[in-house]
């Protein structure tokens, strides 16, 4: 078993880079074709993960929606659904949110150590909370989720999980959708934050596919560093 799993970043952003508006109903960056596609990327994998203020903003279900591609993992042996993990710095968590109460695979929270055990009382019964460090070791976080089993974890977002998982070198591909339109509003999130980023020009990520939907465009990166 690897230290830790092969770690695929997903994401859809407009041409100027943002994931979202600033608008109270949420921004649509794909199309049926694409979540299509991602639906049959989430199959692949063991696990999928995303950030406590996505679950927060858009109270994602993060399942796998093909009946079929459901089946033909479980003729495979493995479970019908990923794992879910999430990461909360200060434990702010519904319950009540469909991270936690749609499918019946388990549901992991990396907690920072001063929210985790108030945050393991609020989520029995709905999630195993484990105490992550402070601030949460996205590295040993990996290590815990190799020991349980997973060899593939698709990180879905948002900005800020996807700005660690790349400066911190902890990420192997990149799977970009490109919208064909602007955002133009600085306050509205983007697809990274600032950061120092192992991938500069001396270090470029690899191209290893481009794919046209409709007209959004696929680009999927391949990123290579020492695997540690």
């Amino acid at each position: 078993m690897s230290d830790r799993p092969y770690v695929l970043l997903s994401c859809a952003m407009s041409v100027d880079g943002y994931i979202d508006d600033t608008t109270p109903e949420r921004l649509r960056l794909s199309s049926p074709a694409d979540f299509d596609r991602v639906d049959g990327v989430r199959a692949t994998c063991d696990a999928i993960l995303v950030g406590a203020n996505t679950i927060r903003r858009d109270d994602p279900k993060l399942l796998i929606r093909s009946p079929a591609r459901q089946e033909r993992r479980a003729a495979r042996g493995l479970p019908r659904q990923l794992v879910k993990v999430t990461v909360t710095a200060g434990g702010d968590l519904d319950p009540g949110a469909r991270f936690f109460t749609t499918g019946e695979t388990p549901k992991l929270v990396y907690a920072g150590s001063r929210a985790a055990a108030g945050l393991a009382e609020r989520l029995a019964g709905a999630a195993e909370v484990i105490d992550g460090g402070d601030p949460v070791d996205l590295r040993g976080m990996l290590a815990d989720l190799a020991r349980r089993g997973v060899r593939r974890l698709m990180v879905e977002g948002g900005g800020g999980m996807h700005t660690r998982f790349l400066t911190e070198g902890l990420a192997d591909e990149l799977q970009l959708v490109v919208a064909p339109f602007f955002v133009g509003d600085p306050s509205a999130p983007r697809f990274v934050h600032p950061g120092v980023f192992p991938q500069d020009p001396a270090h470029p990520m690899r191209l290893a596919e481009v794919t046209r939907i409709g007209d959004l465009a696929l680009m999927r990166y391949l990123i290579k560093h020492p695997r540690t």
